[in-house]
């Protein structure tokens, strides 16, 4: 769980309803903000496939941020 909190540190702060919309704010602001630059970067031929992957991670990490806020937000992980 060390290692969780470590790599999402803001998901772990949803214990109110505050932090939780903020932390579900975060989370999808990286994914678009991420997601927009990366898919213009990733029309570039030559090195659009490695953009490609790079926004497939961005894209997991907001995912897993998301169910790991609502998780803490519902008290099924603390």
């Amino acid at each position: 769980m060390d290692i969780l909190k470590k790599y999402f540190p803001h998901a772990f702060k949803a214990t109110e309803l505050y932090a939780f919309i903020l932390s579900l704010i975060i989370y999808v602001l990286i994914d678009v903000v991420c997601g927009v630059i990366i898919g213009v970067l990733a029309k570039i031929k030559i090195i659009g496939f490695i953009f490609g992957l790079i926004g497939s991670v961005i894209g997991l990490y907001a995912l897993i941020g998301i169910i790991l806020s609502i998780l803490v937000f519902v008290k099924v992980i603390k």
